[in-house]
C-alpha cells in the first residue's frame, strides 16, 4: 500500500506507523549527529581540562535537580491517581471507562510526560557540554567548521525534543486504543492530557532551577570580576567563571529543552482535543493531524541543518537564517500535504469544506513564527535602534542605562501583541470560511495556526542551544589563553548566539500565546463534556473576577520570587569571590588557582533550594482556586468558571510580562556587547571594554540577566502549566 493511500484512507494504525517512523528517524538522525560530533578534535590539554570542569559541574547539578523534580512528580502522580480514582468517582463523564481506568491512564501519561521531559533536557545538555570543546577547537582553524559543529550540537536537542514528544503522545494513543477497548477513539485525547501536564511540571522546575543557577553565577562573576576587579569576561582568575559556564548549559540547554518539549507535548494534546469536536467531519484525520504535521517538521529540520555553512568573512547569522528559511519552506510543503490528505470529509458529512482556508490558517501560524523572529531581532540586535539607544544612555551612567532598558522592554510588547492578535483573528476567520457554521470550526483554525507556528520548532531549538555552546566555546578559548584572533571568531559566534537565544524566547512566547488560547478552549470543551452544558466566563460575577485577579497576581508574585532567588544566590557567590580574592592574592597575580568547585557547589545548593517555592506556588494556585471556589455558589459551575478566569487573565499578564523581561533583558545584554565590540563611539572616539559606559552597561546587563534567563523563560512555562493543570484537574472543579 502506498504512502498516499495510507494518508487518504486515514487508517489509524497506519497513520500512527508513519508518525512513529518519522519520530524514530529523527532519533536516529540525532544519534548520527552525536557520533559525528564526538569524532571532532577536542583541542589542547588545557582546553580539555576546562571543558571537563564544565561537564562535571553541569552533570552533577542536573543529577541532583532531576532527583528532586522526579520525586515531586511521583508524589503528584499519586495525588492525581487518588483524586481521579476516588474523589471524582461519582461523576464519571466517560461511560466507556471506569474511574480507576481513567485514573490509571491519566497518571501514567503524567509520569511518562515528566520522564520524557527530563530525558530530553538531560541528553540535550549532555551533548552540548561535549560540543563546546569541539566548537572551540574548530574555531582555531575555521569559522565555518565551528558554526556547523555548534549548530549540529544544538540540533541534537531539537530533534530529541520533538521526536520524544511525538513518540510519547502517539505511543499513548496507540496503547490506549489497543488496550482500553471498547473506548471510542475520540475519547482518547482526554485520557492523555496528563502527558502535557507532566511535561509542563518538569519544565517549570527545570527552567527555574537552571535559570536561577545560570544567572546567580553570571551576576556574581560579572559584578566582582568585570566591575570591581576589572578583569575580562571568562578570565580564569575569576573563581565564579566555571559556575557561570556550567549555568549556560543547565539553564539554556536543559531548561529550554524541557520548556519546548512541554510546548510541543501540550499543544499536540490540546489540538487533538479540539479535533474531537470535528470528528464527524474529519474522522480520525482531524485528531491525528497535529502529530503528522509535526512529524513532517522533523524532516524539514534535518534538511535545514545540512544547508548551514558560511564563508570565513560572512556574518554567521546569515547562514543560520538561510537554514531557517529552508526549514520553514519545506515544513510549509509538508504542512500543506497533511492538510489536503488528512483534513478531508469522511462518512456522510455533506457540509461546506474548503481545505485552502485550512492551509491558510497554517500559513498564518508559520508567518507568525517568522514575524516573531524578526521582531525579536529588531529589539535585541545591536544593528537596530533599541539596543543602540541603551548603549547611548550608558554614557551617563548605570541609572540612565536601566531607565532606557526598561523603556525598551515595555515598548517591545506592542508588535508581538498585534502579531498574535492578527494571527488569532485571521486563523479563526479561515476556520469559519473552511467549515461554514460547523461548531468549533473557527477554533480549529486557531489550532491549525498553532501547529503551523510550531512546524520549525526543532530548528528553532537547535539555534537556541547554539547560543550556550558558542558561549562556552568562547569561555574555553579565553581561559586557555588562545590567540586573540581565535577569540575574535568565538566572539562573533557568541554574539550570534545571544541573538538566537533571544529569538527562541520570543518564539516561545508567541507559541505560548497561540497555544494558551488553544488549551483554554480545550479546557472549556472538557468542562462542557463533563457537565453537558457550555460554560462562559462572566467577569461580572465576583468569584470569577477574583479568580482573574489572582491569575494576574500570580504572574507578578512568581516573577518576584524567581528574581529574588537569583539575587539571594548571587549575593552568596559575590561574597565567596571577594573572600577568595582577599584570602589569596596569588589569584589576581595568576600564580594561584581559584577554588572553582566552591562556587559551583554554592550555586547548586542555592538554585535547588530557591526553585521550590515559586514552582509550588504556580502548581497550587489554580488547584486551590478550583477546589475552594466551587462551593461559593450553587448557580453554574463557579469553581470551573473561576479557574477559567484565572487561566485567561493570568495568560494575558504572563505573555506581556514575559515579553518585557525577555526582550528587555536581551537588549541590555547586547548593548553591553555593542560597547565591547569596538563599534561604539563617543565624540568620534571608540569607547570599549573598561570604559565608564561599559561599566554602566555591565550593570544594566546584570539587571537584565534574571529577567531574560530566569523569570522571563519561566513565565511562558507557567502560562502553559496553568493550561495543562486545569485540563487535567477540570473534573475536580465541578460541583
Amino acid at each position: 500500500m502506498s504512502l498516499l493511500t495510507v494518508l487518504t484512507t486515514a487508517d489509524p494504525n497506519q497513520l500512527l506507523g508513519i508518525i512513529f517512523g518519522c519520530s524514530i528517524f529523527g532519533l536516529i538522525f540525532a544519534g548520527w549527529l552525536v557520533s559525528w560530533l564526538l569524532k571532532k578534535e577536542t583541542g589542547t590539554e588545557k582546553m580539555r581540562a576546562i571543558s571537563d570542569a564544565i561537564k562535571e559541574g553541569a552533570e552533577a547539578f542536573l543529577r541532583r535537580q532531576n532527583r528532586t523534580i522526579l520525586t515531586l512528580a511521583v508524589v503528584l502522580g499519586v495525588v492525581i491517581f487518588v483524586l481521579y480514582g476516588y474523589v471524582r468517582a461519582h461523576q464519571d463523564f466517560d461511560p466507556t471507562n471506569t474511574a480507576i481506568q481513567l485514573a490509571t491512564w491519566t497518571t501514567l501519561s503524567f509520569i511518562l510526560g515528566a520522564l520524557c521531559s527530563v530525558i530530553a533536557g538531560y541528553v540535550g545538555m549532555w551533548v552540548s557540554i561535549r560540543t563546546n570543546i569541539r566548537t572551540a577547537s574548530a574555531a582555531r582553524t575555521s569559522l565555518n567548521d565551528a558554526l556547523r559543529i555548534a549548530l549540529r550540537g544544538g540540533a541534537v536537542s531539537g530533534m530529541l525534543v520533538v521526536a520524544l514528544s511525538l513518540l510519547g503522545v502517539a505511543g499513548l494513543f496507540a496503547v490506549i486504543k489497543a488496550v482500553a477497548e471498547p473506548a471510542a477513539v475520540e475519547h482518547i485525547p482526554l485520557m492523555i492530557v496528563g502527558y502535557g501536564f507532566g511535561a509542563s511540571f518538569v519544565a517549570l522546575f527545570a527552567q527555574l532551577g537552571g535559570g536561577i543557577y545560570t544567572k546567580a553565577a553570571d551576576v556574581g562573576a560579572d559584578l566582582v570580576g568585570k566591575v570591581e576587579a576589572g578583569i575580562p569576561e571568562d578570565d580564569p582568575r575569576n573563581p565564579a567563571v566555571i559556575a557561570d559556564l556550567v549555568g549556560d548549559n543547565v539553564g539554556d540547554c536543559a531548561g529550554r529543552g524541557a520548556d519546548l518539549f512541554e510546548s510541543t507535548a501540550a499543544e499536540n494534546v490540546g489540538a487533538m482535543i479540539l479535533g474531537i469536536a470535528l470528528y464527524p467531519v474529519f474522522g480520525l484525520g482531524g485528531i491525528l493531524f497535529p502529530l503528522l504535521a509535526r512529524a513532517f517538521g522533523l524532516i524539514a529540520t534535518i534538511v535545514g541543518v545540512f544547508t548551514v555553512r558560511c564563508r570565513e568573512d560572512e556574518d554567521p547569522m546569515r547562514a543560520l537564517n538561510r537554514g531557517y528559511m529552508v526549514t520553514t519552506g519545506i515544513a510549509m510543503l509538508g504542512f500543506a500535504a497533511a492538510v489536503y490528505l488528512l483534513l478531508r470529509p469522511v462518512g456522510a458529512y455533506g457540509g461546506t469544506l474548503h481545505q485552502g482556508y485550512l492551509l491558510g490558517a497554517g500559513i498564518i501560524g508559520i508567518l507568525t513564527a517568522f514575524a516573531f523572529v524578526l521582531i525579536t531581532q529588531y529589539y535585541t540586535e545591536y544593528r537596530y535602534r533599541p539596543v543602540r539607544e541603551i548603549a547611548e544612555a550608558s554614557r551617563t551612567g548605570p541609572a540612565t542605562n536601566i531607565i532606557s532598558g526598561l523603556a525598551v522592554g515595555f515598548e517591545c510588547t506592542g508588535l508581538p501583541v498585534l502579531t498574535v492578535s492578527a494571527a488569532l483573528m485571521g486563523s479563526y476567520w479561515c476556520g469559519k470560511q473552511a467549515l461554514g457554521d460547523m461548531p468549533g470550526a473557527g477554533l480549529y483554525g486557531t489550532a491549525i495556526a498553532t501547529m503551523g507556528m510550531l512546524a520549525p520548532c526543532a530548528y528553532i531549538l537547535a539555534m537556541d542551544t547554539f547560543g550556550p555552546i558558542t558561549d562556552n566555546a568562547g569561555g574555553i578559548i579565553e581561559m586557555s589563553k588562545q590567540p586573540e584572533a581565535i577569540r575574535q571568531k568565538t566572539d562573533r559566534l557568541d554574539a550570534v548566539g545571544n541573538t538566537t537565544k533571544a529569538l527562541t524566547k520570543g518564539y516561545a512566547i508567541g507559541s505560548a500565546a497561540l497555544a494558551a488560547f488553544l488549551l483554554f478552549r480545550a479546557y472549556l470543551d472538557e468542562v462542557m463534556k463533563i457537565t453537558g452544558r457550555e460554560m462562559g466566563v462572566d467577569l461580572t460575577r465576583v468569584p470569577v473576577f477574583v479568580g482573574g485577579l489572582l491569575g494576574a497576581t500570580l504572574v507578578f508574585v512568581f516573577s518576584a520570587l524567581a528574581i529574588k532567588a537569583v539575587g539571594k544566590a548571587a549575593q552568596v557567590v559575590i561574597t565567596e569571590v571577594r573572600r577568595q580574592f582577599k584570602a589569596n592574592p596569588g589569584i589576581m597575580k595568576g600564580t594561584s588557582k581559584p577554588d572553582y568547585a566552591r562556587c559551583v557547589d554554592i550555586v547548586t545548593v542555592s538554585a535547588l533550594k530557591e526553585m521550590v517555592l515559586p514552582g509550588l506556588l504556580a502548581v497550587l494556585t489554580p488547584v486551590v482556586v478550583g477546589f475552594s471556589f466551587k462551593y461559593l455558589s450553587n448557580y453554574g459551575q463557579i469553581g470551573a468558571e473561576s479557574v477559567a478566569a484565572l487561566l485567561m487573565v493570568g495568560t494575558i499578564a504572563g505573555i506581556l510580562m514575559a515579553t518585557v523581561m525577555n526582550n528587555g533583558g536581551g537588549a541590555w545584554d547586547n548593548a553591553k556587547k555593542y560597547i565591547e565590540s569596538g563599534l561604539f563611539k563617543v565624540d568620534g572616539q571608540v569607547v570599549g571594554k573598561g570604559s565608564e559606559p561599559h561599566k554602566a552597561a555591565v550593570v544594566g546587563d546584570t539587571v537584565g540577566d534574571p529577567f531574560k534567563d530566569t523569570a522571563g523563560p519561566s513565565l511562558h512555562v507557567l502560562i502553559k502549566l496553568l493550561s495543562t493543570i486545569t485540563l487535567v484537574l477540570a473534573p475536580l472543579f465541578i460541583l
